[in-house]
């Protein structure tokens, strides 16, 4: 993989705008997948799901001119049958010293599975609250972009941490699963108060910052965060930031967005995070209220390319407008409602990137949004094969679960697809249904759940639309071909191929943009759902060309609009007459046409009539009214009028 360094963007020319967004987004991906990838092996622990957390307390100790970290970690919790021992995750290099309960101290070992396995002398009964401290030290294993980092930026001491998906138990005993969050924590960071010039250090945490206390030479900061949270979205940083605020209006109840960035690069930070109040009125705008609006939004620089969206506080390698759109929209997708298993990262990562493309279209306009689809498109149909949904063998590969093409380019732009499928003002009801839904609100959703919600509102059966483009491969390649009926009347058969064996068809709504020889144009949208599907339309100017998906809103490749010249000719060969007609009709053909049978159906699409081939049709029985008359024959399907008096 492409390494991305950290470049000191002050020092750039620097312009917002769509391609910019794009270049970014690949290095957030790249750094993201690298992020995780010393975790590669972890996985759920079986042995964690046996009590449910209720808090904790985390007091820590540590020096950012030094890879060490030092505390004690206070937990309650719920049992959730009789225990007579409960297992906490902890990376076997980190050594625990006591583990206490009410003043007693409790047997315990670690073992090379990465377990802290706490015995108790009595058993805890199912049903009862109860908390026992672990205390611990160590150096946490790091060697670049892991889950405890210990470095520098222009020459000062830093540390901070990052655990998605695997690493919280790099640095801290804990329960690393998706299916138990923590309903609220408290974290007391001690450091030193000043760096080795003499610059004060500032700690940054999830939560409102509720006291910095001096004592002799080290300071103890304080941030309470009062939701629920999964391990892997607690984190802390430390160094000589400089700290500023922007005001978020809030409708009359405001909070801040507190900025800790580095000395060095505080002149382009001051420039470019501004925007992130406009995106989140304009997400609340969208969807909701920002989630945690009586804490805080933040951002926290650190030392790499990408962010992470720590709940309350994004950990950023820069400010461009696209990152900082990627992690706010975390904070609802991610942070408040979050993926279940890593099967169901897409809920996280492809809302994220659809939210930062809804950012171009609001602040940038339809064509630079155009121009965010076109990149989403050409990731999605880079490779044949691969589904949004991550195959539980895979949830282990970081690399895949963490892929950009599956887990954010390709469903962002289905969750886009989604939004036209099922209408653009009842899909955002349903998503803001969805984050207030009290099953899902701060808790955990799986794609099932997603997918009821959007059923649920919006009306209408989403099982083919989710087999296709969520759990199943590839993509659609269309051929449009079309033909001139008369003046004003057009007929077109939509052909797909697929990518991928595991679809047999993609069902989509097809964009096409009709557009006359006077220079007229208008769009339709047909509602396509079988292979080789038929339909006649009706336009009020001569047709010149058909353009298929223009506007680039569905994920496709390699399509071809062909103009069917040949049954056309063919068409005007086969004659029904007379016509208007009461009672019978003749056809006359050509010798070298062969037809096979005939069908006549209503303007609605009903099938009226199917006979064999005969040059003398009897229509007696037919209401007064117009016709579709269609020929199976060896040039193809050919339509034609009838009128019955």
């Amino acid at each position: 993989m492409k390494k991305a360094l950290f470049i000191p963007i002050f020092l750039l020319s620097f312009v917002v705008n769509a391609q910019d967004y794009l270049k970014d987004f690949t290095t957030t991906v790249e750094n993201e997948t690298r992020a995780a990838e010393k975790k590669l092996n972890g996985t759920r622990n079986i042995n964690t799901g046996n009590y449910d957390l209720k808090y904790h307390r985390l007091d820590l100790i540590v020096n950012p001119n030094v890879a060490f970290i030092e505390g004690d970690i206070t937990s309650y919790f719920e049992a959730k049958e009789d225990l007579n021992e409960i297992t906490f995750e902890l990376s076997d290099n980190m050594i625990v010293s006591e583990v206490m309960q009410r003043g007693s101290s409790l047997a315990f070992t670690q073992n090379s599975d990465d377990e802290v396995v706490i015995t108790f002398p009595v058993t805890q009964n199912e049903g009862v609250l109860d908390s026992l401290t672990i205390s611990y030290s160590g150096n946490p294993i790091s060697s670049g972009f892991g889950s405890f980092e210990q470095s520098t930026h222009n020459g000062d001491p830093v540390i901070w941490t990052l655990s998605e998906p695997y690493g919280a138990l790099g640095w801290w005993p804990c329960k690393q699963d998706l299916n138990d969050k923590i309903d609220a924590i408290d974290v007391y960071i001690t450091t030193p108060q000043f760096n080795p010039s003499n610059e004060e250090y500032f700690a940054v945490s999830n939560g409102l910052e509720l006291s910095q206390v001096v004592n002799g030479s080290n300071k103890t900061t304080h941030f309470k965060h009062q939701y629920p949270i999964p391990a892997y979205l607690i984190a802390i940083a430390v160094t000589n930031y400089e700290i500023y605020s922007h005001v978020v209006d809030n409708d009359g109840n405001p909070f801040d967005v507190v900025n800790y960035v580095y000395p060095e690069d505080l002149s382009y930070a001051q420039a470019n995070t501004p925007v992130t109040v406009d995106i989140i009125n304009l997400f609340t705008d969208l969807f909701e209220e920002y989630p945690y609006s009586d804490e805080k939004y933040g951002h926290a620089q650190f030392g790499w390319g990408g962010g992470m969206e720590h709940t309350t506080v994004s950990f950023m390698g820069g400010f461009s407008r696209g990152l900082v759109a990627h992690e706010l929209a975390h904070q609802w997708f991610g942070n408040k409602i979050t993926c279940g298993s890593w099967q169901d990262i897409w809920l996280n990562e492809g809302f994220a990137t659809y939210l930062s493309g809804l950012t171009i279209k609001h602040l940038d306009g339809e064509s630079n949004f155009k121009s965010w689809r076109i990149d989403k498109i050409n990731s999605a149909t880079s490779y044949t094969d691969g589904s949004v949904y991550v195959p539980a063998q895979d949830t282990t590969n970081v690399g895949r679960v963490f892929s950009s093409r599956l887990s954010y380019n390709k469903p962002s732009m289905v969750l886009h697809m989604l939004s036209r499928e099922m209408g653009e003002a009842i899909f955002f009801e349903a998503v803001q249904a969805y984050l207030v839904d009290p099953n899902f609100a701060f808790g955990y959703a799986k794609t099932p759940d997603f997918q009821a919600k959007m059923e649920e509102i919006g009306g209408e059966d989403l099982s083919e639309f989710f087999n296709d483009w969520i759990y199943g491969e590839g993509y659609p390649t269309y051929t449009i071909e079309w033909n001139r009926i008369n003046t004003t009347e057009i007929r077109i058969v939509a052909n797909q191929t697929q990518s991928h064996s595991s679809v047999t068809f993609f069902e989509a709504p097809l964009p096409l943009k009709i557009v006359g020889t006077g220079g007229e144009e208008i769009d339709i949208i047909l509602d396509n759902t079988t292979n080789g599907q038929e339909f006649i339309e009706t336009i009020d100017f001569e047709v010149g060309l058909i353009d298929f998906d223009n506007e680039r809103h569905l994920i496709s490749k390699n399509n071809s609009v062909i103009l069917g010249t040949n049954e056309f000719s063919i068409a005007n060969d086969i004659v029904i007459y007379p016509n208007p007609s009461e009672n019978e009709i003749y056809i006359n053909k050509p010798v070298s046409v062969e037809i096979e049978s005939i069908n006549i159906y209503s303007v609605l699409g009903e099938l009226i009539k199917k006979q064999s081939f005969s040059d003398t049709i009897d229509i007696s029985e037919l209401t007064s009214g117009l016709y579709y008359v269609y020929f199976e024959t060896n040039y193809g399907k050919i339509h034609k009028t009838l009128l019955k008096q």
